[in-house]
């Protein structure tokens, strides 16, 4: 016989600790032994099981935000998403180190989210998954970036991030990037969701509030669109994806590039302002260097300008600092910012080309013309990234011969030795800088309200700031052969061959008006799939009137869960019956036209054995909360309603196979109506009473409130009332803890008959107790003995 000696109770504790911070969230890796947390304040930690160690801690700041309302592990484990009510965003990060690989706004705070994996197989998915995808073939690889978004964000395998908030928000992101569907006709803030593996239904649970009280209810939608065009959606999706995560890349690419563009390009023309504003001549900034340049005589304020502001070692620093800082952009555009362009417009291209497919596409609302646009959009960004490029280029050659001359000019003034080949100066170089002073020193009074000062030496820069304003020395079209043919055509002019061209807006305006242009193409099919999204069924299922804060109901029930093998959904929840919160399980097929039987049953709690004394724990349960800890078990915490503080906490493992028993399953079939709220049909819902010999446990000195199981890891997790005392349990360990009867009477003989009394309830205390639980109403029962948690 199997026997759990008391002093090692079902389960082992392999790591507890008192946190700082109260958590609000905490949810285990799918694949791995780590746990992700929530506080409040703001922080997003990653435990590892060993001992509750620290990974490591994702602080709140101002570009994502504060007030972190939920957490979804991508089903690998490799990704973690988390959303953020202040600045309604949702941030993927990197399961290896606390940064930010992408993150997207959204309308409405989250609440609460799920992040699935597609597992049907059909011949066509199964070739699709398995060929090599064209662009890595046909396009070249990508320079990598400070972060590796396009490796760390794709999957083969669709994989769909369901997100859920107040007012019915509802919608799904492809690869936890790019939007999908969006779900309308659903009422309330959502409490839970779940989008079946199958694709054939979406599970919502909602809340409305209202005079002080708040109405829980399930909804069940059909998603057939999504199931019957399966391998067309992974399809479109893979390309949205694709795009989203370009338009990231060039994000990135531009982010790299404000950085290689310093402030100290700028500061030849502060310098040049402070030095129109303190000079007391009636000559203009032109005329002086013009004279310094024809006669090779300053005058003192443009000499005290040149040698105590400038000096010839900061003038030599400049010259190498811009050269240096354009080069980088250079790069950057040639290498990141055109290869990247080119790449989006392939996948544009490619995405337009099964727009045309209509049979296949058009159900799903990909658009033709809206893509066409995006493609013009995205033509018009790779002429202003040429046209920077034109721009460095020029700039590089006019700055490397207006230094060279003034470098030249300040040494003579210096008296200091001018090498012979630094001396040399041909007509055409003069011809050169005179052209240079006058197109860059020519005052602007109507810049200083605009800049804050009266000239624009440096032309690069205005391409890169984030501004809606037109560029302060947009470029020279004049006598451009080309730009005036096509100006001069009707026909040209309006031709969708041709990209129209912005000559004087920033490469970030251009940037925008194209990020703007691919979302509202891209939209259409969110549209689309999400009005497809029926509501099949909904049945009201309580209305709760506890005054908890929002923190703490993060927490609470309900709790959605998918079977994949079965394609069921489960649904655990709680209802007040004298005092005691009852826990339900409603389960329905992920197939809306396909019925289950036991739809609807109740379970209590109804007594524990001890093993070793084979005395019997009764009392009256009270279900505090609980979560699948696989597709067999769920892990529940009972609180002992008539139990002494310190020691009214248990630990439970419910095997759904007891709940479930085909032996007397006819006599558990609920005889209400799901039109009707369920907690008014407290009678009409069965119950089944279960009865534990083994896989539970004492709770002992901690007001445990909350769990988190994962069936995969064999582990669980349980949260203290006060959100900050965490214990971790190894929940299987039947094998290493399997004794025979000798060593239960070695143990016995062992002098430690003390930690058995602890265990076990005095028999006054038991008397009483099975005479409250005689007194209640007869119920059948289940007896958990030989059930062992997969």
């Amino acid at each position: 016989m199997l026997r759990f000696p008391t002093c090692f109770p079902s389960f082992r504790v392999v790591g507890e600790k008192q946190l700082p911070q109260e958590i609000i969230f905490l949810v285990w890796s799918p694949k791995r032994d780590l746990i992700a947390l929530a506080n409040t304040a703001g922080e997003v930690l990653l435990h590892r099981l060993a001992s509750f160690h620290r990974v490591w801690s994702f602080p709140p700041n101002e570009n994502t935000g504060k007030e972190v309302t939920c957490l979804a592990w991508r089903p690998d484990g490799k990704l973690l998403a988390f959303a953020l009510a202040d600045t309604k965003k949702i941030v993927l990060c990197d399961v290896e180190k606390p940064e930010s690989l992408h993150s997207f706004s959204v309308e409405a705070p989250v609440s609460c989210m799920h992040w699935m994996e597609v597992t049907v197989e059909s011949s066509v998915l199964t070739s699709f998954y398995n060929s090599e995808d064209e662009s890595n073939l046909l396009l070249p690889k990508l320079p990598t970036l400070p972060k590796n978004l396009l490796v760390a964000l794709f999957l083969i395998r669709l994989n769909i991030l369901v997100l859920g908030g107040s007012s019915g928000f509802i919608e799904l992101y492809a690869y936890g990037m790019f939007k999908i569907a969006r779900v309308t006709g659903i009422v309330g803030t959502c409490l839970a969701l779940c989008l079946s593996s199958d694709l054939k239904s979406l599970s919502v649970v909602t809340e409305v509030s209202a005079s002080g009280a708040s109405e829980v209810s399930y909804f069940q939608l059909e998603t057939n669109l999504l199931y019957s065009f399966l391998p067309e959606v992974t399809r479109m999706a893979r390309k949205f994806t694709h795009i989203s995560a370009l338009l990231q890349y060039i994000n990135l690419s531009l982010t790299c590039m404000c950085e290689a563009w310093e402030e100290i390009l700028m500061q030849m023309d502060s310098r040049l302002t402070k030095f129109v504003q303190e000079k007391n001549t009636t000559t203009s900034v032109q005329d002086e260097f013009m004279d310094l340049l024809l006669w090779g005589k300053a005058s003192a304020e443009l000499q005290t300008l040149l040698m105590n502001q400038l000096t010839v070692k900061g003038l030599k620093k400049l010259g190498q600092s811009i050269e240096s800082s354009y080069s980088s952009i250079q790069k950057l555009v040639i290498s990141h910012l055109q290869s990247g362009s080119e790449s989006l417009l392939y996948h544009l291209s490619e995405l337009k080309g099964m727009a045309s497919w209509k049979q296949k596409y058009e159900p799903l609302g990909l658009d033709a013309a809206g893509i066409e646009d995006a493609i013009t959009a995205v033509g018009s960004f790779i002429l202003k990234a040429n046209e920077l490029l034109q721009v460095i280029d020029s700039s590089m050659k006019n700055f490397k011969a207006f230094f060279r001359w003034l470098y030249v000019a300040m040494l003579r003034m210096t008296e200091d030795h001018v090498l012979p080949e630094l001396n040399k100066m041909t007509q055409k170089d003069i011809t050169f800088v005179a052209e240079f002073l006058t197109e860059h020193f020519n005052e602007a009074p109507d810049l200083y309200n605009r800049k804050g000062k009266y000239f624009n030496v440096e032309k690069v820069g205005q391409y890169l700031k984030d501004e809606d304003d037109d560029l302060v020395s947009p470029p020279n079209t004049e006598g451009n052969q080309w730009y005036d043919f096509l100006q001069n055509s009707s026909h040209l002019k309006e031709s969708p061959l041709l990209f129209p061209y912005y000559p004087r807006k920033s490469l970030h305006f251009v940037k925008r008006r194209m990020e703007n242009i691919i979302d509202q193409c891209l939209q259409k099919p969110a549209d689309v799939i999400g009005k497809s999204m029926n509501q099949a069924v909904c049945i009201p299922l309580y209305k709760d009137s506890r005054s908890e804060d929002s923190t703490r109901r993060l927490f609470k029930f309900p709790f959605l869960w998918n079977n994949k093998t079965s394609n069921l959904h489960y649904l655990l929840f709680t209802i007040l019956e004298d005092s005691l919160y009852k826990m339900c399980i409603l389960r329905r097929h992920t197939d809306i036209s396909q019925s289950v039987s036991n739809g609807l049953i109740a379970v209590k709690f109804g007594s524990f054995t001890y093993a070793t004394t084979e005395k019997v724990r009764r009392s009256t349960y009270s279900c505090l909360d609980a979560q699948f800890y696989d597709d067999e078990t769920v892990t529940v915490v009972l609180k002992d309603t008539v139990g002494r503080e310190g020691r009214d906490r248990l630990l439970v493992q419910l095997p759904l196979s007891s709940v479930y028993s085909s032996e007397d399953s006819a006599e558990y079939q609920f005889t209400g109506t799901y039109s009707t709220r369920l907690d008014e049909q407290r009678s009409a819902i069965p119950t089944r009473t279960m009865h534990f010999e083994k896989h539970w446990r004492l709770l002992e000195s901690m007001k445990a409130q909350y769990v988190a199981g994962n069936g995969f890891r064999k582990v669980s997790c349980v949260l203290s009332s006060n959100l900050r005392h965490v214990r971790v349990f190894e929940m299987d360990i039947d094998d290493e803890w399997e004794l025979d009867e000798s060593s239960d009477e070695e143990e016995e003989a062992g002098n430690k008959p003390a930690k058995v009394k602890e265990e076990v309830l005095s028999e006054s205390e038991a008397e009483a107790q099975q005479a409250g639980a005689a007194a209640a109403a007869p119920e059948m029962a289940a007896e958990v003995g030989s059930e062992t948690p997969s």
